[in-house]
């Protein structure tokens, strides 16, 4: 080969490996480009108090209220959803309680059996620690604090080992009833699911209302989607966490002006890490201390999306209510979408 042919040679075959090489980089940068595009920069600790402030309902039903915008769930509001209901079909929001320890479980649900008692009865029981991102759960208003104070002013100290004395889950005995609405966002954005470093902005929950429809309304419960079961049933699952597509602290501005009763999702509704620099689950502090709008944590949105998307229908009415614990922080649920 004479010097001229392997000069030749050696630079086609740089250029095919350069060529190559910056495929592959070109395809890593989509790849991070798209999470870096669905991610927002952080909020300063000091805009986040004042949001805190700004969208406060503390004493707009009395300085004795332990509802929040439950309230805002009135006896039309319930007319309004029973109407929703022109099928009769339904779905659970909620996923099989689980026994097996996991990155995502890491208090499983301990289930006890008793078999064949007395010769007659089968009997179990079972014990759970279910705030966390195993178990689909009820956050009432005496879940989260800040600084000291939870919804409407009530002392944080007022629960104590005995139980929440206000704010506790028997507030909602008689159970939600009103019409539930699905945000999916991966379906907005053409994916299965969102990556972990993927956030959701207010500007995405305009575009879900633009491209449905459906206007959020006043005593809505609103469930988003992030894909995280669909994410988990395709990788595995993940230290959720340490790192989850969650919604950004604007949304919460968002939420207070439709005036939504309960706001769901499929993880904690939080992105982690915080956006907010120095202040750890920024929407639950938010949605549950400022505007004493009670969440729905963990529930599996998977089914409810494929029911909705068949039939281009993405409201419902929503039902469920929390165990009648006294003063309990929270319950285990199984809320249920009526199409």
């Amino acid at each position: 080969m004479t010097v001229k042919r392997f000069s030749l040679c050696l630079i086609l075959g740089i250029a095919l490996a350069t060529g190559w090489m910056g495929a592959r980089t070109l395809a890593a940068g989509k790849s991070q480009a798209r999470s870096s595009a669905n991610a927002s920069p952080q909020t300063a600790k000091a805009v986040f108090e004042k949001m805190m402030t700004d969208l406060s309902n503390w004493g707009r039903w009395g300085k004795e209220d332990q509802l929040g915008t439950i309230n805002l769930i009135t006896p039309e509001k319930r007319r309004e959803a029973a109407r929703q209901v022109t099928e009769g079909f339904s779905v659970s929001l909620a996923r099989d309680t689980d026994t097996e320890k996991a990155i995502d479980n890491a208090n499983p649900l301990e289930h006890k059996m008793s078999v064949g008692v007395d010769d007659e009865f089968n009997m179990d029981s079972y014990s759970v620690f279910f705030h966390g991102f195993g178990h689909t759960h009820f956050d009432a208003l005496s879940h989260v604090f800040y600084q000291g104070r939870m919804y409407n002013g009530f002392p944080q100290t007022s629960v104590t080992s005995e139980g929440a004395k206000y704010l506790a889950a028997t507030n909602y005995a008689e159970g939600i009833f009103t019409r539930g609405v699905l945000v999916d966002i991966p379906r907005l954005r053409n994916v299965p699911y969102l990556e972990t470093a993927d956030r959701i902005t207010a500007s995405d929950l305009d575009a879900w209302e633009k491209k449905t429809g459906v206007h959020i309304q006043s005593g809505d419960a609103v469930f988003i989607r992030t894909g995280r079961w669909a994410r988990r049933a395709a990788v595995g699952p993940w230290d959720i966490g340490s790192q989850s597509a969650g919604l950004d602290p604007d949304c919460a501005r968002w939420f207070k002006q439709r005036g939504i009763s309960l706001l769901g999702g499929d993880g904690a509704s939080d992105a982690i890490p915080s956006p907010v620099a120095g202040v750890n689950f920024p929407i639950h502090l938010l949605v549950i201390v400022a505007m004493g709008t009670p969440m729905l944590d963990q529930c599996d949105l998977e089914n409810l999306a494929k029911a909705a998307a068949s039939r281009n229908r993405y409201t419902f009415l929503l039902t469920f209510a929390p165990i009648r614990l006294k003063g309990g922080t929270g319950s285990l649920v199984n809320p249920i979408a009526v199409f």
